[in-house]
This record gives structure tokens, C-alpha cells and sequence, in this order.
């Protein structure tokens, strides 16, 4: 650029950017784009491991380079182009995938018993294409500035769970997770947009289900992978976002597009994409920056190591390095550290904070990503709530918000903050009257007389507002007014310890005053009542701190860091550590020990009759700080919000820092000597002026600079009852050894101070300070120190802990049983402490100490209360609460509130030589006169065969008894085939005798009443019939399809072809076992299995009674698919293991080995008997193969090995006489002639097909993705029905049972 130009206005997207960037909140859950079945939305079902049907897009979209038209989304967190495999491959493997993913959280996640739902739609509204539109131009301000999008599809998993192994002792856990993603797309790109809100990610992985009793949790998955791109054997582009716990964590508070919690990539594109490309509006995110936890950076090695010189900075004694310290864990992937964006402006100069507003244009609101219900909304000129709250410049917002002062502050003077009035250099008064350096604390008077407290004008803590969302922010004028009496209370409504005793603490007591109640904390706790803490115990903090600064003219702004903290009580120790500040930031913020020295306030030691800050705080309060540095009068205002105690007792605190500070430059080191300070009390406030001075010094050069800090405390007090008469309006903190230091390596600032509280005095101490006043005494950490006389004292561990007071170890309330949990409740230890549970139905009553039944919410479904369709014609589904869906039954069609019945007639599923009947909810089909069949296949009747001689014999003989005999007449019986049954009997008589195969009598076999002869060599005369097993369940007649799963075979009755799973049952039970291969020989109507468990192989009549008959028990390692050959009575079968292939009689003799060699993992067989051909499979991964030969092993040859690739099932259909098979690789079911030729495609989206049979014109195949039977048209190719049994496991082989022997002619 030539000097001296101009520099031209950054486009309208970049403005966009620029107030996305303004912005410091998390994203509000109001802010995702809006969702609900109200805007379309389409329910999941719920589940474990669900998938929707495919969605047909109006438009496609592009993913890398490909072009696709339908999408699926998962339980799992999980979005892609094609139904997912079984979650077993994926969910718990790292990228990349072998199928096409979108992955905003992937996890094995579980809605079951209505924890949380999955909403998905296609959707081009203007608002929400807007929406979209303005987020990705924000994120690609170069290559997308005009990006127009035509359709999105959003996806949105709320309130979901992760999957939990059910237990009747752990309740299911409260973490719920809330996020969604946007596809936004237009005739040649594709961006994705990931939005996390605000406590969206409450658990961060997900336990492998194979864990068994090992505690592994694995880090949710989030990105994007092509899959594999062509022969199955190439690994397609992906990228990946996360790989630790940590990483997780910052998708919600962190962000590449500028507002934390989302999100934005360019996925797809017409023009060359190599790979997914993010938004990097957010600042470099390709660097590791490792987050070292608390007991790292105060740790007795670490403190070693880094070679101090001063003489005090032995943080810990050797008790110390016991402690347990809140964990953390370094992070090494790229995005492992939390939002940062730090600008430098190299070419224009930057005012100081409050300076003029910014020379570029101002956004309207139709600017700004919101909704669009929001967009029409303006701001009112005189109360716009955009502008940064302390008067802190936020880009295109320009409002008005009002200082507060109080009469008697040495602070800013009173003014109304707009535009530059911040600006020290433009006409705003110096900060004392003289202009002059502020004084010291003990040189000023009082700076808040009569006590009163002072409620500086700072931003509300923790994150300014989102955008438009307003929010009032009241000065003290607003709040106290001329009293201290922040809080008031109204006696007409008193409250007492009978109702309200729950809000005390657990290690409180309850006390009744004329207006009302307070809580007092028992002996050896302390605090405000509501929080008690144990006296004399180490404590910890817990937080995140967020600020937005301008060191120096440099803007740094950073969101949701870590804080820890950790107190020694008992000597006034109390160390902080923030992690993951911006150099700059850190750097500069060095001095401002009051961050840290909050903590030391809130837990210092006391002097007797003296009360450090949690006595009076409790856990709930508001620290506001206000600094002004000197000699640049930069100004920045600090609040830290403590939110409570967490189940563990530590303090929650929110820390939110905005102003201007001044450069400190790198490797310079700052001092700060001990100080005091004086804190004035009044009944909810507390407040402190004092002025501090500090080095910086770096080799020879030393600096001294100061700044002036006001502080102010507010909390609830308890006003019903007496102020304490002993604690002063006025004491001083001395603080009398600190410490700050931030390493660029660990990006951590430290913070370490000693602290006293007691009474305002000079600068000579008292002689012969008692130890327990100055920390010097030897008691444990977690023991109390009781002074003596003179210098003598004793030590006494704190409440939770028991020892001699030098040494202390945690006491087991609940094994010990002192503790307070009441029945149905579960006591936990903690450190010191201890919490209850209620158990799984309870809930806690009010004293939180009793659990009650949880009384369970109404169910529509089961009160009657829904609108669905009657019973018979529609189902209605619960999905928790009062919500519910209705989904019409097999045989009709609707909207499941009003249903239809189906006229599967008009649909010609019946054979042409058969008549349709159509009934409610389903049909029959009834074969024309002169065919026989089911009426789904008719074949004409055989042709008018001679009569033989028994056939003969019967007419003549049933002619003369007149058409009808007597029941003691005989009457010739004959089979199918006219020939004699060797047992005749005269009519219904017992008398019975043998004949041979021309119906003459056997001598000697007649019988006598009673029994009946043995007319079968062999068979002896059963004497008593055997009853039906209890686990064998008789079938219906009709076709049905067998199952095999695991230890039972399943039966499933078909409708025409259609599945009637409302009907399906367990057929068999067989304990121990692992049924895989299963078939069926129609005469005999017996099913036959393979058992890799037992290694055998067995049968079973379908009539009752039947009993399990193993036929083979030796010579079989890992037999699999097993093929019968009704017609020559044998049966072929495949043993992976022994790589084998064998036939025998279907009684197990006449064993033969067919082929032995050339196998490598054989699995499915199927048999042609009318032709004599026999088919298997090889799916040896690296020649998968598929064979055939003759059924006595003949003419062995290769028909496919080709484009094949784990060939699971096989079929031979007697009627179309094609051989088709399931392709678990190719992801294909493919069909060709028996001899290898007229090869086609049937279906070529399967998930993970195992076994496959054919039955009219449909193929039903079991799927390991889907634990379930899947049908698919022959004809049409589509996936018409599927049938998940209640328990969910891998379902193996299946076969197809007619009442009838197909002939295949």
C-alpha cells in the first residue's frame, strides 16, 4: 500500500464481525435458531442407538466434493448422508469414520425413559435463512461476503443424555446436554454452523459400553469426515475439533466466529475443497496451550523448581503435599484453551478507554444476528441498553448509562458516561481535588462516614448482555438511598423455623426473632448461617473469570478462563491461580492483587473478637472493585460474584473484569510490599478505600507506579436479630506478605497472600503475639488453634477430621453413622464433610434431609388422556411429562390422531392367480381353483396322476358304506402319493395292524386295545406323551420367518409380506447356546441349527411337545450357515473355524467332508435341490469370493469376486431362481442367474446385513446396526418395514418356513 493512502471502509460483513465480537456473553439457549415441533420439526424416536429415516432435501447439498440429496440424523450426536452402522463401530473409535459424518457431538447418548428429544426439518423460512446467512458472512468475511443460502436443515439434540448401564441403586444422572447444528447451503457451497449455549455441554464424553467395571470415559468427538471414498480401502479427508475432556469443554466457551458457543465451517463446495475450512475470525486456534490444574502451580515441586529468591515463598509444609487439589488437566490439541481474541492495530492509533467512539459506520439493528421476531425491534433513544455497561465502548451502540457517587468518595467525578467523558484527557477532573497523588489510608479520612455502603455503577457480573436483551443496572442511589437498609423485610408476613428451617445450613441452627427467623452457624463452623464452613479447615474456590480489556491501546478479550483457589485457614494462607489469560492481559493484570486478595478477605485469620469476611457473607455476595492507575489514570472496575457452595462445600465465584489497564512489558516482574487496609461495616455492605504502590523491575531497571482501589461488598444479612454487639464497624486487614507472578509457558497467573484480620492499628505490632495470631503455630492444616497465656496454644482438628490437631485425617460420617441422612436417602463422604442423596424415585422434602416418593408425572398414553386414533387402528407413544405422539398401526395410514385403513388390494400384492380380500388393518389372498399356494405364489395343481390301489381300494370302499363310514369300518389310509401308511386301524377302534407297500397285513402285528404296533423298525411305541417344554412357544400355521438371536430362535409371522410384529414371539429357548445358521425342512416341518457356543448341531419339531435334538456334538469348531435339501433329506453346513465345508443325512449319519481346502472364513451356504446346485461364501477380506458346486461336491467353481467385499448372507429364491446376496462391505444386497450372469443391484444403502432370506417378491435380512429384520422390495429396491425385538442383541440367521414344499418349477 503506497503511503499516505487512505484506508478503505471495511465491507458490511465485517462490521457484522465486529459487533459479533462486541459482545462478551455466552450464548443464551433463546439464541440457538429456533426449533420445536411447532416450527416442523421432526421427532426421533427415543432411544439408545436411533436413527431417522432418510430426509429427502428439496435441494442438495454439497459435503467436500460430492453432491448428496438425503440426510439421517442419530441418537449419537451425529448427522450423515447414509444410515449409520451398528454405534458399536463408530461411537467409541476416533475419527475419522468410514461413512460421510457431521459430528457436533459425538457420544453415546441415550433419550430413553424421556431424557431429552432429537428435532430435525429442512427449512427455508426467510428468518432463519437470514439468521444463517449473517453468521456465516461474520465468519467469512472474504469468501462469503454475498453468500446467499437457499435451504438449511437444522438438527437440534435437547436436554439428552449420555448412556447409563441401569441400576436400581444410582439414580440417572442431571447432566443433559443442549446443541444443534445448521446446514446452510446454496446451488454451490455449504457451511455448517455448531452452536453450544451457556451450560449446554454438562457432561463432556461418554463410557465405552465394553468397559465392564473399568472407569473410562471417552471425550466426545466433534468435526466432519468424508468417509471412504471409493473401494472401501481408502480413508477419506476428515477434520477433527477435539480430543480431550478439555477440548470439549471449550465448544461453549470458546468460539471461531467471535461469539462464544459457536461455531462456523465451510463444508462443501462446487469449487476445489481439500478439506473442511473453519472460520478464524476468533483468533490463531491451531496452537496447544496446555491448562496445568491448580496443585501444578502451587505444588511443593513446582514451587522448587522455579527457584525463588525470597525467603517465604515455601507455599506448603510437608502436610501440604497430601492434599487433594481440584483437578485439571493439561491440554494439548489445538482449540485446548479457552476464547481469545487479542487485536493489534498497527496503522491507526487507539484511544484509550472512553475515548471517542469509533470511526466506523454504526450498525443498524437489521445488522445484528438475532431473531428475527427481535429484528423489528428498536432501541429506545434514551435508555439503549447496547452500550457496554461502566461506560465501556462496544462498536455501533451508542446509550447513555449513569455513574454513580456517593458524598465523601475520592473517586471519578459525577458525570453522565457517554462517549469520550471517560477520557482523562478530555476535560473530566483529576481524581482528587489537588490533582495530586491519591493519600495514603491511614493519611485520608474516612472515606464512607456514618458507615454507609457504596454500590459502585459496575457492569452486572459475569458477561455483558447478549444482544438484544436488556438489562437495568441500578446505582447505589437507586438501591440504599440515604439508609443502609438494603434489604428490607415485612413482618405481616413473618417467616419462621417451622416452615423455612431448610434454608440454613446442614451444620446450622435455626432462631425465631419477633419479625422473623435467622440461621446461626454451630460451634466450630462459621459463617453466615446459610453457609458454614468448618473452623480451622483448608478451603477452595472454584470459577471463571472473563474480562475485555485495552492494555494499552491493545484490545484483549477473553472469556470463561478457569480460576482456582485454595486457603490454608488456619494460618491466613490463600493462593489463586487463573489460567489461559492473554499475555498482554496477564501480564498487565499482575499488580492487581485485590483478585486474589478477595479470598484472602473472605478466609483471613482472626484475632480474637475480630471476624474475617465469610462470617458476615456467607457464600452468596458481591465484591465490586474499581481501580484507578497512576500516573496514566487508566481505569478498570473488577466484579466477582460468589454463587454458593457446590455438593463438595467449595465456592463457586464468577469473576468479570472491563476497563483499561496499563502495558506492563514481558519479563518485567512486579512487587508488591505488605499492605493494610481498613474495611467499614455496616449491616449489608462492606467497603474499603486504599491506595497501593508497586515495582516493576527487569536487571537494573525499577520502577515504582500506584494505583487506587475502592472496594465494595454487598450481601444478605439477617436483620431479625441483634447485631453482633462485639465485631466493630471498622477493622484492618494486614496483609503481610504477597506474591504475583505470571509464566508465559503455562499461561497462569498467580496470585499468593497472607492474611490477618483485627483491629485498625499503627504501623508497631504488640509484642509477644500469640502463634495462633500470626500463623506461626504447628497445628495441621485442617486443626484449629487455640491460644494459651503468653505464647502457649493447642490444636484441635476441624469438624469433619480427628486426630491429636498436629496431624488430622478425615472422619467417615457415613460409615461411622453419624451423620443426618434420613431414610431412602444415601449418605457420601466428602473431605471433612458429607452430603445425602435421595435414592432413585425420592426427592428432598424441604429440611433436605428427608426424601419423599417422587409422585409420577401424568402419562396421556395410560390415563386415556391423549387424542389419539382407537387402539385398534393407532398406538400412542409417551415421551415423558404430558407429551406425547400417535402413530397409526400396520394396515393403516394417518396423521396417528385420524387413521385409515389400508386397501393393500388395490396394491395387487397378491399372486395373479389369486383373489384379493381386503379386512380392516390388513388381507388375505386366496389362490384361484386349480392352483394351490398361499395366495402370494399360486402354482397350477399337478396334473390327474392314475389312481393307485389304495386309492382305488378307499373309493370302492367308502362307496359302500354310503360316502360316510362308522367309526368302526375300515377304511384304507394312503399318503399324498396314494401309497399305503404302514399303521392301518379299523375306523376310530384301537385295533390297528401293519401292512406292507401293497397294503397286506405284517403277520403278527395286529394289536390289542391299548396299544398300538410298531410299524417302523426301530421306533418303540411312546407309552406317554410328553408334554410341551415351557420355553417353546407352538406356531401359528402360515409363513413365518426364524430368527436366530443369540440364545433363542424367534418367530415372526408374515402377513403377505408384510411383517406382523405385533405378533412376533420366541419359538425356542436354548440357554448356553449361540445360534447362528438356522434352516427348515418343510416335510417334516423341523427347524434346524448351527450352535458356535456348543459347537453342534441340532433340530426340533414345530408341533408341541418337541424336544431339542442335538444331531452333531463332535468334529466342529465354529460352525455357521447350515442349508437343508428337503428333497434328498441331507443338510450342508460351514465351519470357520476348521475351514470346511460338510454334508450329512439329516440325522447326522453318512458325515462327509465336500471341500477342505481354498477356504479362508466361509459363512453363508444355500442349496438349489430341484437343480442340485450348491452356493457359499468366502469372505476372506482379502478374495472374498462366492462359489458353487455340485451337492456332492462337483464341478467347484467361482461365480463372483468381484466388487464384493464381506458377503454375510446368502439366498437361493426357488421361484424367480436367483441367487442373491448381503453384502456387509459393499454395503450392497446384489442378485444374479445361477450360473454367474445378469448380475443387478437391488439395494445399495444396507447398514451391516448378516443373513438374508427371500420370500415372494421381498428379501428380509437380519442387521447388526439395527439388532433387528429389515425387509426390502425385490422389485423396487426400497426398504419397506423392520421388526427390533424388545431385547436389543445381534440377531445371526434367518430362514423363511412355508406351510407348504416350494417345488420352484
Amino acid at each position: 500500500r503506497a503511503r499516505g493512502l487512505p484506508l478503505p471502509l471495511p465491507p458490511p460483513p465485517l462490521l457484522l464481525l465486529l459487533l459479533l465480537l462486541s459482545r462478551a456473553g455466552a450464548l443464551h439457549p433463546d439464541e440457538l435458531f429456533p426449533y420445536g415441533q411447532s416450527r416442523g420439526d421432526q421427532l426421533l424416536q427415543e432411544g439408545d442407538d436411533e436413527s431417522s429415516a432418510p430426509v429427502k432435501l428439496a435441494s442438495p447439498l454439497r459435503f467436500y466434493e460430492a453432491q448428496f440429496s438425503y440426510l439421517y440424523v442419530g441418537t449419537n450426536g451425529i448427522i450423515s448422508t447414509q444410515d449409520f452402522p451398528r454405534e458399536t463401530q463408530y461411537v467409541d473409535d476416533d475419527f475419522p469414520t468410514d461413512f460421510p459424518a457431521i459430528a457436533p457431538f459425538l457420544a453415546d447418548i441415550d433419550t430413553s425413559q424421556g431424557r431429552g428429544q432429537v428435532l430435525y426439518r429442512e427449512d427455508t423460512s426467510l428468518a432463519v435463512l437470514g439468521l444463517a446467512a449473517r453468521y456465516v458472512r461474520a465468519g467469512f468475511p472474504r469468501t462469503a461476503a454475498r453468500f446467499t443460502p437457499t435451504h438449511a436443515f437444522l438438527a437440534t439434540w435437547e436436554q439428552v443424555g449420555a448412556y447409563e448401564e441401569a441400576s436400581s441403586r444410582v439414580p440417572p444422572s442431571e447432566e443433559l446436554n443442549t446443541f444443534q447444528a445448521v446446514l446452510a447451503s446454496d446451488e454451490s457451497d455449504t457451511y455448517a454452523l455448531l452452536l453450544y449455549p451457556a451450560n449446554g455441554l454438562q457432561f463432556f464424553g461418554t463410557r465405552p459400553k465394553e468397559s465392564y467395571n473399568v472407569q473410562l470415559e471417552l471425550p466426545a468427538r466433534v468435526g466432519f469426515c468424508r468417509g471412504e471414498v471409493d473401494d472401501s480401502k481408502r480413508e477419506g479427508p476428515y477434520f477433527s475439533l477435539t480430543s480431550t475432556e478439555q477440548s470439549v469443554k471449550n465448544l461453549y466457551q470458546q468460539s471461531n466466529l467471535g461469539v462464544p458457543g459457536v461455531w462456523a465451517f465451510h463444508i462443501g463446495s462446487t469449487s476445489p475443497l481439500d478439506n473442511i475450512r473453519p472460520a478464524t475470525v476468533g483468533g490463531d486456534l491451531t496452537k496447544a496451550h496446555p491448562s496445568p490444574p491448580l496443585e501444578q502451580s502451587f505444588g511443593p515441586t513446582a514451587a522448587a523448581e522455579r527457584d525463588y529468591t525470597e525467603d517465604n515463598l515455601d507455599y506448603y509444609d510437608e502436610n501440604e503435599g497430601e492434599v487433594e487439589y481440584p483437578p485439571g488437566e493439561p491440554e494439548d490439541a489445538w482449540n485446548g484453551h479457552s476464547s481469545i481474541d487479542v487485536s493489534f492495530q498497527s496503522k491507526a492509533e487507539p484511544r484509550p478507554l472512553g475515548g471517542p467512539a469509533s470511526p466506523l459506520p454504526q450498525l443498524t439493528a437489521s445488522d445484528r444476528p438475532l431473531y428475527p421476531e427481535a429484528e423489528s425491534a428498536t432501541l429506545d433513544p434514551q435508555t439503549k441498553e447496547g452500550r457496554a455497561l461502566g461506560g465501556v465502548d462496544t462498536p455501533g451502540l451508542n446509550g447513555r448509562v449513569k455513574a454513580s457517587r456517593q458524598q465523601g468518595t475520592r473517586g471519578p467525578a459525577p458525570s453522565e458516561i457517554e462517549g469520550d467523558s471517560l477520557d482523562p484527557t478530555r476535560g473530566a477532573p483529576p481524581p482528587y481535588a489537588d490533582g495530586g497523588a491519591p493519600p495514603s489510608e491511614e493519611g485520608a479520612p474516612s472515606a464512607h462516614p456514618e458507615g454507609k455502603a457504596v454500590l459502585l455503577n459496575y457492569p452486572v457480573p459475569a458477561h455483558t448482555p447478549p444482544l438484544g436483551r436488556g438489562r437495568q443496572v441500578l446505582g447505589v442511589e437507586d438501591v440504599i438511598g440515604s439508609s443502609t437498609e438494603v434489604f428490607t423485610y415485612n413482618a405481616a408476613n413473618k417467616e419462621t423455623c417451622e416452615h423455612h428451617h431448610g434454608q440454613c445450613s446442614q451444620h446450622a441452627f435455626c432462631t425465631d426473632y419477633a419479625t422473623g427467623f435467622c440461621c446461626h452457624c454451630q460451634s466450630r463452623f462459621y459463617g453466615n448461617g446459610k453457609h458454614c464452613l468448618p473452623e480451622g479447615a483448608p478451603h477452595r474456590v472454584n470459577g471463571k473469570v472473563s474480562g475485555h480489556l485495552r492494555v494499552g491501546h491493545t484490545p484483549v478479550h477473553f472469556t470463561n478462563v478457569d480460576l482456582h483457589a485454595y486457603i490454608v485457614g488456619n494460618d491466613g494462607r490463600a493462593y489463586t491461580a487463573i489460567s489461559h489469560i492473554p499475555q498482554p492481559a496477564a501480564q498487565a493484570l499482575l499488580p492487581l492483587t485485590p483478585i486474589g486478595g478477595l479470598f484472602g478477605w473472605l478466609f483471613a485469620l482472626q484475632k480474637p473478637g475480630w471476624e474475617n469476611g465469610f462470617s458476615f457473607t456467607g457464600a452468596t455476595f458481591t465484591h465490586e472493585m474499581e481501580v484507578t492507575f497512576y500516573p496514566g489514570e487508566e481505569r478498570v472496575r473488577i466484579t466477582q460474584t460468589a454463587e454458593g457452595l457446590d455438593p463438595e462445600n467449595y465456592l463457586s465465584i464468577k469473576t468479570n473484569i472491563q476497563g483499561q489497564v496499563p502495558y506492563i512489558p514481558a519479563n518485567f516482574t512486579v512487587h508488591v510490599a505488605p499492605y493494610k487496609e481498613i474495611y467499614h461495616y455496616s449491616d449489608s455492605a462492606v467497603t474499603s478505600t486504599s491506595s497501593r504502590d508497586y515495582s516493576l523491575t527487569l536487571g537494573t531497571i525499577n520502577q515504582t507506579r500506584s494505583y487506587r482501589v475502592y472496594q465494595n461488598i454487598t450481601y444478605e444479612a439477617c436483620r431479625h436479630s441483634p447485631r453482633h454487639p462485639a465485631v466493630p464497624t471498622t477493622q484492618q486487614l494486614n496483609v503481610d506478605w504477597v506474591f504475583a507472578l505470571y509464566t508465559d509457558e503455562e499461561r497462569l497467573l498467580r496470585f499468593a497472600v497472607t492474611n490477618q484480620v483485627g483491629p485498625v492499628e499503627g504501623d508497631s505490632d504488640p509484642i509477644g503475639v500469640n502463634p495462633c495470631y500470626d500463623g506461626s503455630h504447628t497445628c495441621d492444616m485442617r486443626a484449629q488453634c487455640h491460644p494459651g497465656a503468653g505464647v502457649d496454644y493447642t490444636c484441635e482438628c476441624a469438624s469433619g477430621y480427628q486426630g491429636d490437631g498436629r496431624g488430622c485425617v478425615d472422619v467417615n460420617e457415613c460409615a461411622a453413622g453419624s451423620h443426618r441422612c434420613g431414610p431412602n436417602s444415601v449418605c457420601i463422604n466428602l473431605l471433612g464433610s458429607y452430603r445425602c442423596e435421595c435414592r432413585s424415585g425420592y426427592e428432598f422434602a424441604d429440611d433436605r434431609h428427608t426424601c419423599v416418593a417422587i409422585t409420577p408425572p401424568p402419562n396421556p398414553c395410560e390415563d386415556g388422556s391423549h387424542s389419539c386414533a382407537p387402539a385398534g387402528q393407532a398406538r400412542c407413544i409417551h415421551h415423558g411429562g404430558s407429551t406425547f405422539s400417535c402413530a397409526c398401526l400396520p394396515g393403516y395410514t394417518g396423521t396417528g390422531h385420524q387413521c385409515a385403513d389400508v386397501d393393500e388390494c388395490s396394491e395387487n400384492r397378491c399372486h395373479p392367480s389369486a383373489t384379493c380380500y381386503n379386512t380392516p388393518g390388513s388381507f388375505s389372498c386366496q389362490c384361484h381353483p386349480g392352483y394351490r399356494g398361499d395366495g402370494f405364489q399360486c402354482t397350477p395343481e399337478p396334473t390327474q396322476r392314475p389312481r393307485t390301489v389304495c386309492e382305488r381300494w378307499r373309493e370302492n370302499l367308502l362307496e359302500h358304506y354310503g360316502g360316510t363310514p362308522r367309526d368302526d369300518q375300515y377304511v384304507p389310509q394312503c399318503d399324498d402319493l396314494g401309497h399305503f401308511i404302514p399303521l392301518q386301524c379299523h375306523g376310530k377302534s384301537d385295533f390297528c395292524w401293519c401292512v406292507d407297500k401293497d397294503g397286506r397285513e405284517v403277520q403278527g402285528t395286529r394289536s390289542q386295545p391299548g396299544t398300538t404296533p410298531a410299524c417302523i423298525p426301530t421306533v418303540a411305541p411312546p407309552t406317554v406323551r410328553p408334554v410341551p417344554r415351557p420355553d417353546v412357544t407352538p406356531p401359528s400355521v402360515g409363513t413365518f420367518l426364524l430368527y436366530a438371536q443369540g440364545q433363542q430362535i424367534g418367530h415372526l409371522p408374515l402377513n403377505g409380506t408384510r411383517l406382523q410384529k405385533d405378533m412376533a414371539k420366541t419359538l425356542l429357548s436354548l440357554h448356553g447356546s449361540i445360534v447362528v445358521g438356522i434352516d427348515y425342512d418343510c416335510r417334516e416341518r423341523m427347524v434346524y441349527w448351527t450352535d458356535v457356543a456348543g459347537r453342534t448341531i441340532s433340530r426340533a419339531s414345530l408341533e408341541p411337545g418337541a424336544e431339542p435334538e442335538t444331531i452333531v456334538n463332535s468334529g466342529l469348531i465354529s460352525p455357521e450357515g447350515l442349508a437343508i435339501d428337503h428333497f434328498r433329506r441331507t443338510m450342508y453346513w460351514t465351519d470357520s473355524g476348521l475351514d470346511k465345508i460338510e454334508r450329512a443325512r439329516l440325522d447326522g449319519s453318512e458325515r462327509k467332508a465336500l471341500f477342505h481346502t481354498d477356504l479362508v472364513n466361509p459363512r453363508a451356504i444355500a442349496v438349489d435341490p430341484i437343480r442340485g446346485n450348491l452356493y457359499w461364501t468366502d469372505w476372506n477380506r482379502e478374495a472374498p469370493k462366492i462359489e458353487t458346486s455340485s451337492l456332492e461336491g462337483e464341478n467347484r467353481r467361482i461365480l463372483v469376486n468381484k466388487d464384493i467385499g464381506l458377503p454375510n448372507g446368502l439366498t437361493f429364491d426357488p421361484f424367480s431362481k436367483l441367487l442373491c446376496w448381503a453384502d456387509a462391505g459393499t454395503k450392497k444386497l446384489e442378485c444374479t442367474l445361477p450360473d454367474g450372469t445378469g448380475r443387478r443391484v437391488i439395494q445399495n444403502h444396507l447398514n451391516y446385513p448378516f443373513s438374508i432370506v427371500s420370500y415372494a417378491d421381498h428379501f428380509y435380512h437380519t442387521d447388526w446396526r439395527r439388532d433387528g429384520v429389515i425387509s426390502v422390495n425385490r422389485d423396487s429396491g426400497q426398504f419397506t418395514d423392520e421388526y427390533l425385538p424388545e431385547q436389543r442383541s445381534h440377531l445371526y440367521g434367518i430362514t423363511a418356513v412355508y406351510p407348504y414344499c416350494p417345488t420352484g418349477k
